[in-house]
């Protein structure tokens, strides 16, 4: 019996490569042997719906074919269930499909890994906040500048794309303030000015940008990154190298680790995989061993 999939298609990721992917998707499935359901819906609530009935139905795997926000979304249907999730990046960040060691623009061999049906195990993050708002996610969650960043750059029409968190940088550091946060790791809380508090169980978001670097997705554990007060000359020398994670050895930078971690700062909102939650207060906790995925093999998932 030939193995079934879903995949779930956002038809706007990566400038419409999403949607231009699917035929050449499902041919290469079926070139596999897989029996493979394509999902275009109108809508992130209606994706949501039929991806979870498809997990429900019983399928072998669920694809996502899209951007991080994609794969988001169909972690929602996949997060502790028996049913692996697979990506095919073909949005712009592909920040958790890099977490897997899966290729950018390479249809064929994301297929192949598909087709092989590697399976690793690996955790997940549940943040909720205390307005009731809540969200699996698989790489980072995010509050204070970069999530400020967010928010100005989801209001604007243009430009598109990336380019949009870019100046949407430019607009905030005219105006934002460290903040004071209450930062709980495990039932200790800390207080102190902040610029931003990341939450990893991955290591990156916005397209590479390794703010929780040394966070790995399989030891049970959440990564805090915390960027104490500093000047804005200070800041715009420490925030570009969170590209490379060298950032974590300034000295206004400091980690800790833990299962269960609770934020709060006055008028945040605290994003998760780059989607909005809702506002500060808001506790993360990892969820051990609740994902499968598919990965290539010798997968590193992050180990260095």
């Amino acid at each position: 019996m030939a193995p079934t999939v879903a995949v779930l298609v956002n038809p706007t990721s990566g400038k419409g490569k999403g949607g231009r992917s699917a035929p050449e998707i499902g041919e290469l499935l079926h070139r596999h042997g897989i029996d493979a359901a394509i999902l275009v819906a109108g809508s992130a609530a209606e994706s949501l719906q039929m991806a979870r009935k498809a997990v429900a139905d019983g399928v072998d795997a669920l694809v996502a074919a899209g951007g991080d926000g994609t794969v988001n979304l169909a972690l929602q249907a996949v997060a502790n269930t028996n049913v692996p999730l697979a990506i095919i990046p073909v949005g712009t960040g592909n920040d958790n499909a890099r977490l897997l060691g899966l290729p950018k623009d390479d249809i064929a061999a994301c297929v192949q890994v598909i087709a092989d049906f590697n399976v690793r195990t690996i955790d997940v993050g549940h943040v909720r906040t205390d307005a009731g708002d809540e969200l699996y996610f698989m790489g980072v969650m995010s509050s204070g500048f970069d999530s400020c960043v967010n928010e100005t750059a989801n209001k604007m029409k243009f430009p598109k794309g990336e380019s949009r968190y870019f100046i949407g940088i430019l607009k905030e550091l005219g105006t934002f303030k460290p903040l004071p946060y209450t930062v709980t790791v495990d039932g200790v809380p800390t207080k102190g000015l902040g610029m931003l508090v990341a939450v990893g169980n991955g290591t990156s978001y916005g397209g590479g940008m390794q703010v929780c670097a040394g966070a790995k997705p399989d030891d049970g554990l959440l990564t805090v990154t915390w960027l104490h007060e500093v000047g804005k000359v200070t800041f715009l020398r420490v925030f570009p190298r969170v590209y490379k994670g060298t950032h974590i050895t300034h000295p206004s930078v400091t980690q800790m680790t833990g299962k269960v971690i609770r934020l709060d700062a006055p008028g945040q909102i605290v994003y998760a995989d780059g989607e909005r939650v809702g506002p500060l207060p808001a506790e993360a906790t990892i969820h051990e061993n609740a994902l499968k995925v598919l990965v290539p093999a010798g997968s590193d998932l992050g180990h260095k």
